[in-house]
């Protein structure tokens, strides 16, 4: 049986495939090839330390994944970020507890950088940080 925090991370997964057009993998290396339409790639990030409730024993997590936003485009790549970074929180706007596994999620600014590439038109990307708060009766979970 999946823990939680991997039952929480499947779902902001599935979410974010719903997507029309971009590509979304996780935990996995920068592809060679970015598809048109851009790529995200959800990192688990980190749980962080929870704040613990008594009775009943309860930890608080603040998770915060981390979603990098990659664009390769000859043309207008700040336009094509700019739309994938807004769809994203349209669709987590649209179920902030992922059908109640979250108490609430909560994606940041994203923080935009361009990485030239030799010998081929250039990647725009953002590290977008999504905290998911969720709460578990055990810390491994």
């Amino acid at each position: 049986m999946p823990t939680t925090r991997e039952t929480i991370l499947s779902a902001l997964t599935d979410l974010l495939s719903t997507i029309p057009h971009v590509a979304v993998l996780r935990g996995e290396v920068l592809p060679e090839r970015i598809p048109p339409a851009g790529l995200i790639i959800l990192r688990d990030g980190n749980p962080g330390e929870p704040s613990v409730t008594l009775s009943p024993l309860t930890y608080h997590f603040q998770h915060q994944a981390e979603l990098e936003v990659i664009v390769q485009s000859t043309t207008d790549r700040n336009a094509l970020l700019d739309a994938i970074v807004g769809q994203i929180g349209a669709v987590i706007a649209v179920d902030r507890t992922l059908g109640g596994l979250c108490d609430w999620i909560e994606p940041e600014a994203p923080e935009p950088v361009d990485l030239p590439v030799e010998g081929g038109a250039s990647l725009k990307a953002a590290i977008v940080v999504v905290v998911l708060h969720y709460s578990v009766a055990n810390s491994f979970e």
